[in-house]
């Protein structure tokens, strides 16, 4: 087994460098250069340390949503639950700032962020002003100077039409929100409806009047929705949706059953998140299950790259998901 001995007299460094190195030391102070040199001889050697998580102080957790947004959707609760949980398994030291004390109230000092939500061009430029350290959890607003990590939204959106149109489907359609542009303070197409659109018009299916979007991802958006669609398509309704969240979803099943519509026989549903209500609905949701503790967990990880081991390349992270089938399709 290699030894710090042994990687001193590869890289040509003292052994008091390479541990120093190796173990994180905020306080040294040493050439990028020789830091590559180290790491580079230590994974060469096969080199395996005891880990010892280093404190990490002051980063701020930029927790952009409203509460009404975090009640409306269980995605956002769940992912500042586990970024809480995993700051303390991670020894990192959070303060949180939520979007009703704006971006202002985020002292110059700070480490690094993690942040949840979304940022105007004014906010980040605040952003890079103050720190080079920074991890999106969910979008990448700035991907030429911070990490992001986000599931891959546009793989789950191709694989459900393309696993619809293998049981058949012809008639697809979209229920779903809209994005929020903070600069413009206007409703944009979500990249779920965006990527629906491309993709059905590349299969030279895709009818406008199938796709469904309004602000908020819901269950009273997913029912005033599917609701519409019932009422203004009648005999014409699709025999398939894609339901941009399990929130949405829950309120179009409601919208279904309430007027006789029978699930999966007439109307199927693919939905995305798998919330813990999705095994429960009537009748049972068809989702992707995004892991929520693997982004966060990441989203962490990374933060750490950027602090100790001073890397300077920006990272975007794409996680898969796992559809989990239930009786919302056939």
């Amino acid at each position: 087994m290699a030894t710090i001995k042994d990687i001193a007299e590869m890289a040509g460094f003292s052994m008091s460098t390479v541990s120093r190195v190796l173990n994180n030391d905020p306080s040294l102070s040493v050439p990028d250069e020789t830091r590559e040199k180290i790491y580079e001889v230590a994974e060469k050697l096969n080199y395996r340390k005891k880990k010892v998580r280093l404190l990490l102080k002051n980063i701020a957790f930029l927790y952009w949503l409203t509460d009404k947004e975090e009640l409306e959707d269980d995605y956002f609760k769940s992912m500042r639950i586990e970024i809480e949980k995993l700051a303390k398994l991670f020894n990192v030291e959070l303060l949180t700032y939520k979007i009703n004390d704006g971006i202002n109230k985020i002292p110059e000092n700070i480490e690094g962020f993690i942040a949840v939500g979304t940022f105007s061009d004014k906010d980040l430029a605040y952003l890079r002003s103050i720190t080079p350290n920074g991890v999106f959890i969910d979008s990448s607003p700035d991907p030429n100077h911070y990490d992001s990590v986000r599931p891959d939204l546009v793989q789950i959106t191709k694989r459900t039409i393309d696993l619809l149109m293998e049981k058949g489907h012809k008639e697809i359609g979209l229920i779903g929100g809209t994005y929020h542009n903070p600069n413009t303070d206007e409703d944009e197409r979500d990249l779920r409806e965006r990527v629906f659109r491309r993709y059905m018009e590349e299969k030279g299916l895709l009818n406008e009047q199938y796709i469904y979007c309004h602000r908020g991802f819901s269950v009273e958006n997913g029912y005033y929705l599917m609701t519409k669609a019932i009422k203004e398509l009648g005999e014409q309704l699709p025999t398939a949706f894609l339901i941009a969240a399990d929130p949405i979803a829950v309120g179009s099943l409601q919208a279904l059953n309430e007027h006789g519509i029978a699930i999966p026989n007439r109307v199927s549903i693919i939905s995305i998140n798998n919330i813990s209500v999705a095994k429960y609905v009537s009748p049972p949701l068809t989702t992707f299950h995004i892991d929520i503790r693997e982004i966060c967990k990441n989203a962490i990880e990374l933060l750490l790259e950027q602090v100790f081991e001073k890397r300077k390349v920006v990272k975007t992270l794409y996680v898969g998901s796992e559809l989990v089938v239930r009786k919302s399709t056939n």
